[in-house]
């Protein structure tokens, strides 16, 4: 993970780069985020994680200041984001990568340093694009998808934004290509301090890179914090299971305790799964787990396929994550201490 950021890290150190307290916004009937509450710090490269319809990209357009809340707020770097002060610390990558089709590359590079002059950074917009041999003189609408993937990342990168909000941005690249645009961001992070917030359903892609977390489901926060922190809360145990039948994916509260041993039920379940006689279970530990059972720290990728399994699973807080401008806790959030 991507930790000792020395020059950088220190200059942005204390800094807050979203802050959301109470966030919701509603189209029509249906709530597409809720109550958000969370503190991004700044310098992270962040993984916003959950399922389709989680509320994802719906967070990436407020702290964009593309959409107004319904309720509460978002601030970016301490201003509203749907204002030009906010909207100039921003770049945002969406899914769909929109580009003029009918500009050519050159044009479309062009245009990035009209609208970002005293920003613009020439040297790394190109060198992204020619790192892919794409032809400069091309329409944008003739090139493939992962090469049109490329221009947009030229565009994000050569603005030279404090905060970048990436939606999928590797899905359609092949291996080497996003192998490079993962070193690309990691190098932006480490030489600039950008915070990143970087979306994915192709979770092994976070492991290594990300050292924050960002876990939606329902379009309510479920987790939040530094990965080493969240991934320290909890333990992989796994051991013989005599019972019959299979305990499944099953959530802290209700039958999550139902068909476990004693010695699991007693710790905070989020997880529990039964192979053949064999019971492996993610908890966050309340002491000493007595009994033939094995432990291990899961890995981020093991740990967010436990939370999107069970989107209903307890709430844990990092105190990072925790908003400044926010009242106490409620109680039935759970935090690290």
């Amino acid at each position: 993970m991507l930790r000792g950021r020395s020059d950088p890290a220190s200059r942005i150190a204390g800094h807050t780069a979203i802050e959301a307290v109470g966030l919701g916004l509603r189209f029509r009937r249906d709530w597409a985020l809720r109550n958000c509450t969370f503190r991004l710090p700044a310098g992270r490269v962040c993984a916003l994680v959950g399922p389709n319809g989680a509320g994802k990209s719906t967070l990436f357009a407020l702290a964009a200041g593309l959409h107004r809340p319904t309720e509460g707020t978002v601030s970016v770097f301490g201003v509203d984001p749907a204002t030009p002060h906010g909207r100039a610390h921003v770049a945002i990558l969406t899914q769909d990568k929109p580009l003029y089709p009918r500009l050519t590359v050159a044009e479309t590079l062009r245009m990035g340093y009209e609208l970002n002059r005293g920003r613009w950074c020439r040297e790394t917009a190109e060198r992204i694009v020619r790192g892919g041999d794409v032809p400069l003189d091309v329409r944008v609408g003739t090139l493939s998808s992962g090469r049109r993937t490329r221009v947009a990342l030229a565009l994000v990168f050569g603005r030279r934004p404090e905060l970048m909000l990436l939606d999928e941005p590797l899905a359609d690249l092949d291996p080497l290509v996003r192998h490079e645009i993962v070193g690309l961001l990691m190098a932006q992070a480490a030489e600039h301090g950008t915070t990143i917030v970087l979306s994915s359903h192709v979770l092994a892609e976070l492991d290594g890179v990300c050292d924050y977390v960002l876990v939606l489901a329902d379009g309510r926060v479920r987790v939040a914090g530094e990965a080493d922190d969240v991934i320290g809360a909890h333990t992989l145990l796994t051991g013989p299971y005599p019972g019959a039948g299979a305990a499944g994916a099953a959530g802290a509260t209700g039958a999550a305790g139902a068909g476990l041993p004693p010695e699991i039920a007693a710790h905070t379940v989020i997880e529990s799964r039964v192979t053949g006689r064999q019971l492996t279970a993610l908890v966050r530990r309340q002491g000493p787990v007595a009994g033939p059972w094995t432990a291990a720290d899961p890995t981020l990728e093991e740990l967010l396929l436990s939370y999107l399994r069970v989107p209903n699973a307890p709430e844990l807080i990092a105190p990072s994550a925790e908003p400044r401008s926010a009242g106490p806790r409620p109680a039935e959030r759970s935090s690290l201490t």
